[in-house]
């Protein structure tokens, strides 16, 4: 929204855009036979059509983190500085809860919580704590942190705290994705270290000032496309220059094709400054290009940007009850959709799974079911402004 409580069109597109491609990845996690084999970018066993079935869905987690900084400014612009530091903090703790109970279980369906992931809302929920305290500072001093986490924390890539001592975990919370038993069949996974998040959204925080009433639309248009060409042709050269920005340089490979893919093969846990360069910049190009009316099929779009998070919660239940029948119809147990580990990295499911084509239809299934559902929840959002809780789901 901006400052009269106008929504800004072009920013939930992009968001329900990738909202609707997210869906994809976790439905390939679910009924995908090779989801349970190997990694999908693992070039000495992937194909094309894989490889990009993965790497379409990097967009997902930077894009969701960077507007939600973006967002925070706009409505700092209502809220005035106190009340958005005070809505930050308490959004981003009922985001940590949020992950720690009930998207947990979404991803598990087990009521014992023997795996906890701390995944993309808890490090939103931790991003917005952080910018609890930066909304407080000047914005120069929010620019200039935002880009010394994203383009400094690769140098903290050879740091790494050995064992699953306290010092190891904490390090994992900041830069160095691990696992921690608890005992038993228990455990912590650390999935998105935060030192980057955090920097993402305070770098998406500074966006929004784009999107006040001292940026006419042309010169937004215009400042956004030189920001997005010139992350794409930063990400370009310093991945040629293959020593900095990822932890994991390209390679040649045995045909051009698979070194493009070598190439494009940037590190998620944490985001590379490298990762972030590649999939932020075409969304700044896609912003750039979507500002006028959008189409009919945009405008259904918008409906998933407009309500992410309930969309986000809804989408992990939905693809997991139909795994469970998919699981049942296949031969298996009802049971063996009840997890203590990750889905692709448990034992009960070896040989259960369907090619690419079901993944592909199980996707568009899942959207379809989910779009009178996130159309319902944002008419009542819109009808019922006046009820503080809405903002914080």
């Amino acid at each position: 929204m901006n400052k009269e409580g106008v929504r800004i069109s072009s920013i939930d597109l992009l968001r329900g855009v990738v909202m609707i491609i997210m869906v994809l990845d976790h439905a390939r996690d679910y009924f995908h036979a090779d989801a349970f084999l190997y990694d999908p970018l693992d070039l000495s066993k992937t194909n094309a059509v894989l490889f990009f079935t993965r790497w379409i869905t990097h967009f997902c987690a930077p894009v969701f983190v960077f507007l939600a900084g973006t967002s925070a400014y706009l409505a700092g612009r209502r809220k005035g500085v106190s009340e958005l530091s005070f809505f930050l903090f308490t959004r981003g703790l009922w985001l940590i809860v949020l992950e720690l109970t009930i998207v947990n279980f979404a991803w598990f369906f087990n009521f014992r919580f023997p795996f906890i992931a701390l995944q993309v809302i808890w490090a939103i929920g931790v991003s917005m704590l952080a910018m609890s305290l930066l909304v407080r500072l000047p914005l120069k001093a929010i620019l200039v942190t935002g880009l010394v986490l994203v383009f400094g924390h690769n140098l903290l890539d050879g740091v790494h705290f050995p064992g699953t001592g306290i010092g190891s975990f904490l390090w994992a919370l900041l830069h160095d994705q691990n696992y921690f038993p608890l005992g038993g069949d228990r455990g912590v996974f650390v999935a998105y270290p935060l030192i980057p998040w955090i920097g993402t959204m305070a770098l998406g925080y500074c966006l929004g000032v784009l999107y006040t009433e001292a940026f006419p639309a042309q010169h937004r248009r215009r400042l956004l496309t030189y920001l997005g060409t010139g992350a794409i042709t930063l990400f370009t050269v310093i991945r040629l220059i293959n020593s900095y920005g990822d932890p994991v340089p390209w390679t040649q490979q045995d045909t051009p094709l698979f070194t493009f893919l070598s190439f494009l093969n940037t590190t998620k846990y944490p985001p590379s400054l490298l990762y972030l360069l590649m999939t932020l910049g075409p969304s700044l190009l896609f912003l750039a290009f979507t500002e006028n009316q959008p189409s009919a099929i945009a405008r259904k779009t918008i409906v998933f940007g407009r309500v992410p998070l309930f969309y986000y919660v809804m989408h992990i239940f939905v693809v997991h009850f139909i795994a469970m029948i998919a699981a049942v119809m296949s031969g298996y147990s009802v049971w063996t959709m009840i997890f203590n580990t990750w889905v692709t990295m448990s034992q009960d499911l070896t040989g259960y799974g369907f090619g690419l084509p079901v993944v592909y239809l199980v996707w568009i299934g899942v959207v379809v079911v989910l779009y009178p559902i996130s159309r319902w929840y944002e008419r009542y959002k819109m009808a019922n402004r006046q009820k503080a809780w809405l903002s914080y789901v």
